[in-house]
């Protein structure tokens, strides 16, 4: 690769190293968000020839990523995780809390750790999709590329996740609204 490639490939970096870094932090976590973008880069930089301009470079992106981070939870998995039961006896209060009136940027702050285990309650798949959407703001077709899966398997994802998310946190809802 030529210098002038490189730089090419730096600005891509920089162009696209938010969204990328956000996508890890919603799926694995804060702790292994910066390591596993790194990851990421490099195995696309490493695999920049077989990027056939097919799709656009943010969805072969989004696809490497989602494959990495989606590998990092089946290995994770493989290792007892608190288990929604455990969650919900010891944050119960919390994540009642943060069903309440909109929280104030410190509240918010405070209850980013939270937000994240209830998500990795959630199976990673149905998470994926859910954070592509909700966090990243991709359109269906988007997260299909990225996914490597059919649109359908997407909407069936995404409201799999939803009607999941909904039932875990239903007894915290007023009944009205869900």
């Amino acid at each position: 690769m030529s210098s002038g490639q490189k730089q090419e490939y730096a600005e891509l970096v920089r162009r696209h190293h938010a969204r990328i870094l956000g996508l890890c932090v919603s799926m694995l976590g804060a702790a292994e968000a910066d390591d596993a973008a790194q990851e990421i880069f490099l195995k696309a930089y490493q695999g920049l020839a077989r990027f056939a301009g097919d799709s656009a470079f943010s969805t072969w992106l989004y696809r490497i990523a989602s494959n990495h981070c989606l590998d990092l939870l089946r290995r994770r998995n493989r290792v007892k995780t608190e288990s929604w039961d455990a969650l919900l006896e010891s944050e119960g209060e919390r994540i009642g809390r943060l069903l309440e009136a909109p929280p104030d940027e410190q509240r918010r702050r405070e209850d980013a750790d939270l937000v994240e285990r209830v998500l990795s309650c959630l199976p990673a798949e149905q998470r994926l999709a859910l954070v592509l959407r909700e966090v990243q703001g991709l359109s269906y077709e988007e997260i299909a590329g990225a996914m490597a899966c059919s649109l359908d398997s997407v909407k069936a994802r995404l409201r799999r996740a939803r009607q999941d998310f909904a039932d875990r946190l239903r007894h915290f809802l007023d009944p009205e609204l869900v």
